[in-house]
């Protein structure tokens, strides 16, 4: 059994899975771009849109048992293993049933999103989904049991070769149906990872355990329905524009819907490490810290977002031109308003909820947001076209978010003003929107190719934006510490490194 990397704050942790992470950030971030290239748009839209059922499938064949392994392996270490191992095996169960579905439906299916070439690919959807379900309970396990340096290096490892399996067969063969059989390839391989970390880890500890499953199921059902809705009112917007309009001009509309790995890197992790902390102060009792687990890590990750939607804003023409050409700069305007998503991602309120087990209140509140997307998707498409259903969205957001914080305020026993570090969050719009002033004037004059002003532009904004963030105070004792054991860190690794290669001499 591996030793647990056991800390009482959410910040050392967090800062090691969000490492790993970014470090792979570049590997999956230009793999869309790299496929925007090897295949036709109407290919690259065909992609899109199988990615978009898989992943839409994925979230509803999870059922909320790989999730709900946050609550409840915390909660009973001593069940771990029977736990994971039930999610497993369900959740390959979930991936078989929604197979079925998927391949006895994908007539339909293709029709219903205008690209007839869809139903060819149902098969290789079908394993794809079926594999990556039951790889879902891998860092999640390692989570729970604060390996957070294997979860790091797991994390690294699937995210680079996930890349390399998606773009290597591309770039070789011009093919999307063998780029989608390596796809498949590799999710096999992440369950092949699984079964070895569970034979270190539980070794004898595991098994299928109904009395358990039931406990699960109990737990799972009301949050599975919310993840229902969540998953409708996030990906609406994209099936209600992909009936109306072809291949081709979808992939306008989902390129301009691009997400953003980093986002997910960072906050991902942030959300698992706070859930362990919360899950174990409310099973020692330790109630009293749970208001400043929550505050911190909104704290920590607005540091990166508020800047990072800002960043995106203003140099979104060039990043999106680069990546994707010429040929989907409709997608800049759309892409600029969905940017603003990611500013609530700092604020991850559905951790929180399910770490007291609100998923009832999830369920009324992805419903309610649902129900708004759904009555106005028709008027904001007619109105605004393309634009309509990303600003309806966002809306939507803007909205369950909301609602999330006023229970949460009650939950945590905080008022309005102590619900969130208001100051703080206040003080980081004003500094990410003042460093971008002397980036729009540089954007403006300098006439030099994407690739080379993208990172100067970059360069420039974030030195300022950390200027000014020192200047004014905004990081604590313990962060700027923090920052500086990583540089040094980082300075350690690098330097040899650049001795052996023969730098500097």
């Amino acid at each position: 059994m591996q030793p647990s990397d056991s800390t009482d704050s959410t910040f050392k942790p967090t800062l090691m899975l969000m490492t790993g992470r970014a470090l792979a950030f570049g590997f999956t971030f230009f793999v869309p771009a790299v496929l925007a290239r090897a295949f036709t748009q109407t290919e690259f839209g065909t992609y899109k849109q199988f990615m978009l059922i898989t992943y839409t499938l994925f979230s509803f064949g999870q059922f909320g048992l790989a999730e709900c392994l946050f609550y409840f392996l915390p909660a009973n270490p001593e069940r771990a293993g029977r736990y994971a191992f039930n999610s497993v095996v369900m959740l390959g169960l979930m991936g078989v049933l929604f197979s079925s579905l998927l391949m006895l439906n994908s007539t339909r299916v293709a029709g219903w999103l205008n690209n007839e070439s869809l139903a060819h690919y149902a098969p290789v959807a079908g394993l794809y989904l079926i594999f990556m379900l039951m790889g879902t309970v891998l860092e999640i396990a390692m989570i729970t049991r604060k390996h957070y340096r294997l979860a790091t290096v797991t994390y690294v490892l699937s995210d680079i070769l996930r890349a390399v399996f998606l773009v290597v067969p591309a770039l070789v063969l011009h093919s999307l149906k063998w780029t989608l059989i390596s796809g498949v390839l590799f999710c096999m391989l992440r369950v092949a990872g699984l079964v070895r970390y569970f034979m270190s880890e539980f070794a004898g500890a595991t098994g299928f355990d109904t009395a358990l499953l039931r406990q699960q199921f109990v737990y799972a059902v009301p949050f599975f329905c919310s993840v229902v809705l969540h998953i409708l009112q996030q990906n609406y917007h994209q099936y209600a524009v992909s009936w109306h309009v072809d291949a081709a001009t979808f992939a306008i509309y989902a390129v301009g819907c691009l997400q953003i790995p980093l986002v997910d890197f960072l906050a991902t992790p942030a959300s698992n490490v706070m859930m362990v902390q919360m899950g174990d102060d409310l099973r020692k009792g330790n109630s009293a810290r749970l208001l400043s687990v929550w505050r911190e890590t909104t704290r920590k990750l607005a540091f990166v977002f508020f800047p990072l939607v800002v960043l995106l804003m203003i140099n979104a023409y060039h990043l999106i031109t680069l990546l994707y050409t010429t040929a989907y700069a409709a997608s800049v305007p759309i892409f600029v308003v969905f940017s603003l998503s990611i500013l609530f991602s700092a604020f991850q309120t559905d951790a929180v909820l399910r770490t007291f087990a609100e998923n009832r209140f999830l369920l009324i509140m992805n419903f309610t947001r649902l129900l708004g997307i759904v009555l106005l998707m028709t008027w904001f498409f007619a109105r605004f076209d393309l634009m309509g259903p990303v600003i309806l969205t966002v809306g939507g957001i803007l909205l369950a978010k909301t609602m999330a914080i006023v229970r949460i305020k009650t939950l945590l026993g905080a008022s309005y003003g102590q619900v969130l570090p208001w100051k703080t969050l206040g003080s980081l719009a004003c500094v990410a929107m003042l460093s971008a002033v002397p980036c729009v004037l540089l954007n403006s004059r300098l006439a030099v190719h994407a690739m080379v002003l993208l990172p100067i532009s970059g360069m420039l904004y974030l030195g300022i934006f950390s200027v000014l963030v020192l200047s004014l105070g905004l990081l604590d004792a313990g962060e700027k510490a923090a920052i500086k054991r990583t540089l040094s860190a980082w300075t350690r690794g690098i330097v040899p490194l650049a001795r052996q290669a023969g730098i500097g001499e």
